[in-house]
Parts: C-alpha cells; structure tokens; sequence
C-alpha cells in the first residue's frame, strides 16, 4: 500500500487561521461531487459484498450496528468467524437480528459468535460504563469500529444531556471517549485496530476548539457546518492519537471513507431530497458497498505496515482509506498539526480525560473520568 499523492498541507508546524479558505472549500466541494458522480467508476474493481480472510479468534466491537453500514459490517466480520459485539442503543432490535442471520446461518451448519451491549453515544457516561464492563472481562479487543453516526440534515441546532452539540458528541466526543478507554483492552489484543468510519464531507469542515458546539455566534449553525465540522475534528483526533500511541504497542488507527451511501442517516433529509435519492440509485452506494471501506480497514493484513510506515515517515495525518479501499489524503486542514494538537487538548477536556489519560492508560493505570458512575454518584449526593 503507497500513500496517494495529494497536498500534504504544511507537514508540520502549521499556522493557527480562524476559517476556511475559500480555495480549500471549493476543492473540498469539487471532490465531494466528484465522489457523488465517479465512486461507482472507481471502486469498480471491488467485489460486492468485500471477500473476507477468516476470523476466527478475532474480537470486533462495532457502533451502530443495527442498521445501515453498521449492520452489514457487524454481519459479515460474524459470518467470516469473528466474535463480534454489538454496540447499540437499541438492544432489542439488535437481538431480532441476530436471531435472524443465526436462523440464516444454521442452514449452513454455521453459528454467528455475536453478542449485543448497550452504548448510546448521546450519554458520555453510557460510554464510560460500556468501557468499563468490557474492560473487565480482561480479554482482548482488535478491532473497534466507531460507525455509528448522526446527520441531521436541515434539523435545528440540537444539545445532548452533557451540553455538546449532537453532531460533535455522536461523531466525534463519544468515539474518541470510547477509543481512549478501550486502549487497555486493544494493547491485550495487539497488533489490534481503531477505525472509526468517516465521510468525505471533511474536506469542507473547520474547527474552531473555542467553539466547538458553534454557540459563539460568529458562524451560523447548520447541520451541514456541525456534520462537517465533527468529521474534520474527528480526523485530527484521529491523527494525534495515531502519532502518541508508541509503535510498539501495536494499535493502529484509521479513518475510512465508506463513500456516498443510502443508509438511515437519509431519513433526517428533506422529503424531496429522499425522493431524489431513490431517483438517482446508481450513483449512491447501499449499504453493502458503503461497508466495503471499513471491512478492508478492520481486517486487511497490510495494514499494520502501512499505519506503521506512515508513523515511522512522521506523515502528520493517520491512515485514510477512501469508499475504494485505497489510501487516500485527507484535507490540507487535516494536516495542519497545530490545530490537530488543539483539537486533542480540547477533546480530552470535553470528554473528561486529563491531558496524560493516553499515557496512563497505555501503562495500565487507572485513569479517572468525569463522566460514568463516579459523574452519577456525585450527581445524587447533590440532588
């Protein structure tokens, strides 16, 4: 696997600027509708669904999987012999679905290793409770698939209960929170695997860390500007996390782009932007191929060396896998290594985390978070 060619921003340093330029939002939209109109074209020479080595004695958690992209990556790592847990909000609809494959399976003389666990991303203190009970089982983990994710399209501004606007606390607080507190589980299951499922809509994203819920009022809210945003910041938590895990720890991380796909965040659109989609199918990926990306980046075995290469080379950004399970370079903000940095200082504050919880944790020692039952204790001896 070779890094593709592309701007590498400043590969450093980096200057501190206070929006996007003009030029990087129109090639950010440019590759956005040039995604719409060719990722067919350019992922034609992948199969449908992705070919799978086995996975027997690999241990995969993945968000969101009841639906969408989400569903199909948790069925598919199950079918190829992972064990895989499904992290959802709705735990019921998730058994319904295991019953499902396992009926469809035991035709085969196959059974799915499968079990489902709460998490809701809208709760940081869900995801320090879903980090916790995992943690204790004291087994390893190699692959966590932060997929699940929200898209509000043309919904008000909305807050979760811990005061983050819901498309940074979905996207990208509640993944990162998630992934720091699995780190324990992902060294015992070295050489293991954070992808957490982005989009291409980064490229048009700029994060302010003074306004990361977009409150201050010097830019307008959109969905798209908060849907966007999350996506960039992600991304730059994504890379300083990938440079400050040592090499020798053996846990890689990635972001993968699984393309423009028809899933359920389309239910948050306008009805004729729904109707449009269902007029224009053979541009859109379903689910199927959406999910392609990040099964590539969850299970092939040359990407170890390629995140490793990228460490040792110092690339400012991590992995990128694009909708064609080929690298791919994310945007020139994305490498600006100073605001990534302010990005992880600002992150760890928003979730909780003191700015030495990645090196903590990486020993094995405890590390304490505002947020899970020591946040509820505090709250019902106040009320």
């Amino acid at each position: 696997m070779n890094s593709s060619s592309g701007n590498g921003g400043d590969g450093g340093g980096g200057t501190r600027k206070k929006e996007l330029g003009w030029i990087e939002w129109l090639r950010g939209w440019c590759s956005i509708v040039g995604e719409f109109l060719f990722q067919r074209i350019t992922a034609s020479h992948l199969e449908n669904p992705l070919p799978l080595p086995p996975l027997d004695g690999i241990t995969c958690i993945v968000t969101g999987a009841t639906s969408g992209i989400g569903l199909e990556i948790a069925r598919q790592l199950a079918e190829s012999g992972a064990h895989v847990v499904m992290a959802v909000r709705r735990p019921r609809l998730a058994h319904d679905l295991i019953q499902k494959w396992q009926t469809e399976n035991s035709e085969k003389g196959m059974l799915l290793n499968i079990e489902v666990m709460e998490l809701d991303l809208l709760s940081l203190n869900s995801v320090v409770k879903f980090a916790e009970v995992w943690n204790a089982r004291l087994g390893p983990l190699h692959v966590l698939i932060n997929n699940a994710g929200i898209f509000s399209i043309g919904e008000p501004q909305r807050f979760s209960k811990d005061g983050y606007e819901e498309h940074m606390q979905v996207n990208h607080l509640a993944p990162a929170l998630l992934a720091m507190l699995l780190i324990p589980s992902l060294i015992r299951g070295s050489p293991s695997r954070i992808v957490n499922v982005n989009s291409i809509m980064h490229l048009v994203g700029f994060v302010e860390t003074e306004d990361m819920n977009i409150t201050s009022g010097k830019r307008k809210y959109t969905s798209l500007l908060g849907y966007s945003n999350s996506k960039l910041a992600q991304v730059k938590f994504s890379s300083i996390l990938h440079k400050r895990i040592p090499a020798e720890a053996g846990v890689n991380v990635l972001c993968v782009s699984p393309g423009i796909v028809r899933t359920n965040v389309a239910r948050d659109l306008p009805k004729i932007i729904v109707a449009g989609y269902k007029l224009i199918p053979y541009f859109i990926f379903n689910a199927q191929e959406g999910a392609r990306s990040s099964l590539f980046a969850a299970t092939d075995p040359q990407v170890p060396e390629y995140c490793g290469v990228l460490k040792a080379d110092e690339w400012p950004v991590c992995a990128c896998i694009s909708h064609d399970c080929r690298p791919t370079n994310p945007s020139e903000e994305a490498h600006n290594l100073e605001t990534s940095q302010a990005v992880w200082e600002k992150t760890l504050e928003m979730i909780g985390l003191p700015s030495n919880a990645l090196e903590k944790l990486i020993e094995g020692e405890t590390v304490q978070c505002r947020y899970g039952s020591n946040a509820e204790q505090d709250d019902s001896s106040t009320s």
